[in-house]
């Protein structure tokens, strides 16, 4: 057993949180007494903190910064979470923010909540009043940069709750780390590592040690809906490369040379084949894309080299790891029957997300004290979407769960998804994080302190 949780406390936990179908009364009662008014506390001062975060959000959405680029943006942040009277550390990570809210309290829990800042290469086409225009570096060219996935919202939300907790602090019996991380949307050029891994190394989830750590994201879905899942949720995440040699010729005499355009069709061949024919996909879900293909310059010239390049999301390491094992042979046995070669590289860039099952079972309760039953799914299907929040769950135990931020009157399922240049979240799911974020915090270091498992 995870040495942080109360055995007894625990399984009152999990039975509370087999109550969801049952309604929100005995959930809310399962997690608090009758003269306990910090939810609706926490409402109040969340609809008081909100216009700030509407404004905390459009500048944010507004000056979008690319992974390991977010000077500006950590500046904002930084400032912000000073003025409310908390220890601040910036250049954790390089460009992450770590604040930290001493409660006024006798307390030995350290919670953490986490947001993500960077944005992407994406030219913004959602015609909002506050677009971004801004560009940034990536590959060594001049870029648009925007928040296509929703990050602009993650900071606002968890500024707001740093601003609701400071105004409660003589209410917290703990303390609460807040993480800002940069470099989220994998592994920059040039890079071995991203923002996650970064902010570990230099020390985030100490001075004060951390005991859990959540976060959420923004993703198409009812406006206000919370959903996750215990053990694997999102998928661990590996960038393929592969470089092809064969020897230029004219393409009227594709015999006279090496094709590796030919070469380039088999291994996609190969790597779908693969996929599709020895992973049980009702067991191990799994998606193996080859997502570009770069070769020649003429239409009658079969070039030397092609780069093909792709994703690979798995959801179990023992499996990642023989398919990988098999990709690299097959893909090597492709060229060398062509006479060409191959060099295969893949990267892990963001290992499973795996939500603690006994945190995910404490977890339910407090989200439906948050919004109500009916706005709360513990049991979401895993999805093949990567997050890299997984490095900080390599650490300490933590739940990642997703806020459906579709604007009304828009089908989910049509809803441009994250990484569109039409995305956006809208802004009525705003309220919904800081309460969640809030709650979650005030709840854990609540807890009760079992120092027999310490």
């Amino acid at each position: 057993m995870t040495p942080i949780f109360h055995r007894a406390f625990v399984t009152a936990c999990c039975a509370a949180g087999l109550l969801i179908a049952g309604g929100a009364q005995a959930q809310t009662q399962a997690q608090t007494t009758s003269s306990d008014t910090l939810a609706a506390d926490v409402e109040a001062a969340t609809q008081a903190v909100l216009p700030r975060v509407v404004e905390w959000r459009r500048h944010l959405h507004q000056h979008p910064e690319l992974g390991l680029a977010e000077t500006n943006t950590a500046a904002y942040i930084a400032e912000r979470l000073t003025a409310l009277g908390l220890e601040v550390r910036t250049g954790v990570g390089r460009t992450g923010v770590v604040g930290v809210l001493k409660g006024g309290l006798a307390g030995d829990h350290v919670v953490a909540l986490r947001s993500d800042m960077d944005a992407l290469p994406v030219l913004e086409a959602t015609g909002l009043p506050f677009a971004s225009t801004d560009t940034g570096t990536y590959q060594g060219q001049t870029v648009p940069v925007a928040h296509a996935c929703g990050h602009d919202a993650h900071m606002a939300m968890l500024l707001g709750a740093a601003e609701v907790l400071s105004g409660m602090r003589d209410r917290i019996p703990g303390t609460v780390v807040f993480i800002f991380q940069p470099a989220e949307e994998g592994i920059p050029p040039g890079e071995t590592k991203g923002g996650a891994a970064m902010m570990v190394e230099d020390g985030a989830l100490l001075n004060p040690r951390v005991e859990a750590i959540f976060g959420l994201h923004v993703v198409p879905g009812r406006a206000g809906a919370l959903s996750w899942r215990p053990q694997g949720f999102m998928a661990a995440s590996d960038r393929v490369d592969i470089v092809l040699k064969g020897r230029q010729t004219h393409g009227a005499w594709p015999w006279r040379g090496i094709d590796v355009i030919a070469v380039a069709g088999q291994v996609i061949e190969t790597v779908n084949t693969l996929t599709a024919r020895t992973v049980d996909p009702t067991t191990t879900p799994t998606v193996f894309t080859i997502a570009t293909v770069n070769a020649g310059v003429r239409y009658n010239i079969i070039p030397e080299t092609a780069t093909l390049s792709g994703t690979l999301r798995t959801f179990d390491i023992a499996q990642r790891n023989d398919l990988v094992a098999r990709a690299e042979t097959a893909i090597g046995h492709v060229a060398q029957a062509y006479g060409a070669t191959a060099e295969v590289k893949i990267l892990q860039g963001a290992p499973l997300v795996y939500n603690d099952p006994e945190l995910s079972a404490w977890l339910a309760p407090v989200l439906v004290e948050a919004v109500g039953a009916e706005n709360v799914n513990p049991a979401a299907p895993p999805t093949p979407i990567a997050e890299d929040f997984s490095i900080f769950q390599g650490q300490v135990p933590g739940v990642f769960y997703h806020l459906g931020a579709t604007p009304a009157g828009i089908d989910p399922a049509d809803a441009p998804p994250n990484h569109s240049p039409q995305f956006q979240a809208d802004e009525s799911v705003l309220p919904v994080g800081v309460k969640t974020h809030v709650l979650t915090a005030m709840r854990f270091l609540q807890r009760p302190i079992n120092h027999d498992d310490e």
